[in-house]
């Protein structure tokens, strides 16, 4: 009887984490979803109602989950910026040269560029935000663009980087990274890895010093 006892009171515990994973799974086949149109039609272009009919869901359904469709753009930038933040800070947070460093930090920026989240950040311009939403989506940029001068930055203190303008250096390889968001075809005949293997390549070796210097 003692045993049955706390079963019972055990069970609302696990009924509840089981809810919160049901709901987290619902909320994230939403975002997977929104963020195929929006990067396959546009923002504007895309409805609430193309989302619900692909989920097999109905519109209210999806309200239970977001307040709007700015709100699961957001979310879309959002899950994209984490993921090159989180890429970009754990490949320079690897041993060796500056440019060693920063050779991983590319590769794997590129890698999320690829991907529907990263290509929703670089289609996304400030003005389809709300104000508050435009100042994260900056602040999240910032943050990206401080650990890429950083790597840069040791890079030609310890001599494996050419010496340069670091903002300079770091706005044209954040550039050239976005672009793939723009060109790679997932379709194509290169693979991501390939994609990103061959930018980094282009943009390294613009960077090593000339030999005798």
């Amino acid at each position: 009887m003692a045993k049955r006892r706390a079963s019972a009171a055990r069970s609302p515990w696990g009924a509840r984490e089981d809810r919160e994973r049901e709901r987290e799974a619902k909320r994230e086949a939403v975002l997977t979803t929104a963020v195929r149109f929006f990067n396959m039609k546009g923002f504007h272009a895309t409805s609430l109602d193309d989302v619900a009919l692909a989920l097999n869901v109905t519109k209210p359904t999806i309200y239970h989950y977001f307040a709007s469709k700015d709100d699961i753009l957001f979310a879309c930038v959002q899950l994209g910026l984490n993921r090159i933040r989180d890429a970009v800070e754990t490949a320079a947070a690897q041993g060796g040269s500056g440019l060693d460093r920063l050779r991983a930090l590319m590769r794997e920026y590129a890698l999320v560029m690829t991907r529907d989240f990263g290509v929703c950040v670089m289609r996304t311009s400030d003005d389809q935000l709300s104000q508050e939403s435009r100042a994260k989506f900056r602040a999240g940029k910032r943050e990206i663009d401080k650990v890429l001068r950083g790597v840069i930055a040791d890079g030609v203190a310890d001599g494996s980087i050419a010496p340069g303008d670091v903002r300079a250096i770091a706005f044209t390889l954040a550039g050239a990274l976005n672009s793939i968001a723009r060109w790679y075809d997932p379709k194509g005949p290169a693979t991501a890895q390939d994609v990103a293997d061959q930018t980094v390549a282009i943009l390294v070796d613009g960077l090593k010093p000339s030999r005798g210097r």
